[in-house]
């Protein structure tokens, strides 16, 4: 019976965070062109000549360590302040506000999580997560849930992602396996329903106190969105240095 309890229980929390990463995919802002938001942020920096050599190879080549600090603080401090705009109004009482907040409170904040991490990531020299048909495959769905556990603090997120950037430094045609990779998103998928289903319940207690609701839930979104977004960063500094060690050793 308690085999049968953990297993519902873990399908559960599977499926909740697939459906959160399904819907915020769908909001207009979230799926970020690799190209044109290069184009965008590396002209404030680079002639045409370097801008071209990014996107066809990556960032790195042309801006310094400097730089990329600078645009991935810029794009942080725009979600930032975008995601508690909305969870503060969001937060507002009354009316039909109160009949469906918290699912798109948190379909919003999971939005801006997921369109500043594919900034970060094409800012620090990944590539796209897109196809050719501008359409998010599985795999890179897994390496979303994968930084999306690394931003929330998971140990074991930042292992997987650790192993996938070991070995493209050994040799760039390794890759981890797809299999690894999802049996890892799986647990971490697990985690994050667990975590998602505590902070609606701390959001929806915000929301329902009168005339405070508002500036509580954009509080609460404050302090929730802005460690995420720097253990983002500071994961991502992390990457960006084992890296360049290891082509380092390489002699590249």
């Amino acid at each position: 019976m308690d085999t049968e309890n953990n297993t519902e229980n873990t399908t559960h929390s599977v499926s909740l965070w697939n459906k959160v990463l399904e819907t915020s995919l769908r909001l207009p802002f979230v799926q970020v062109d690799r190209q044109e938001f290069l184009t965008k942020e590396l002209s404030k920096f680079c002639t045409p000549m370097e801008v071209i050599t990014a996107l066809d190879d990556s960032p790195l080549k042309v801006l310094s360590k400097k730089e990329i600090d600078k645009l991935a603080n810029q794009c942080i401090s725009y979600h930032l302040t975008m995601v508690c705009g909305t969870s503060a109004l969001m937060g507002l009482p009354g009316g039909w506000w109160m009949a469906g907040t918290i699912p798109t409170d948190l379909t919003q904040f999971y939005g801006h999580i997921l369109s500043l991490m594919q900034k970060l990531l094409y800012l620090y020299g990944w590539p796209s997560l897109m196809d050719v048909n501008h359409q998010l495959d599985d795999e890179s769905l897994n390496i979303m849930t994968l930084f999306v556990g690394a931003m929330m603090g998971n140990k074991v997120a930042v292992e997987a992602l650790g192993k996938v950037v070991g070995q493209i430094s050994k040799n760039a045609s390794i890759k981890i396996s797809e299999t690894v990779m999802a049996q890892y998103a799986i647990k971490i998928a697990q985690w994050i329903g667990l975590n998602i289903t505590k902070e609606s319940f701390a959001k929806g207690v915000g929301k329902v106190l009168p005339l405070v609701g508002a500036p509580v839930s954009a509080t609460i979104t404050y302090y929730t969105f802005r460690p995420m977004a720097r253990r983002l960063k500071k994961h991502l500094d992390d990457l960006y240095e084992m890296r360049h060690e290891g082509f380092a050793e390489m002699g590249v």
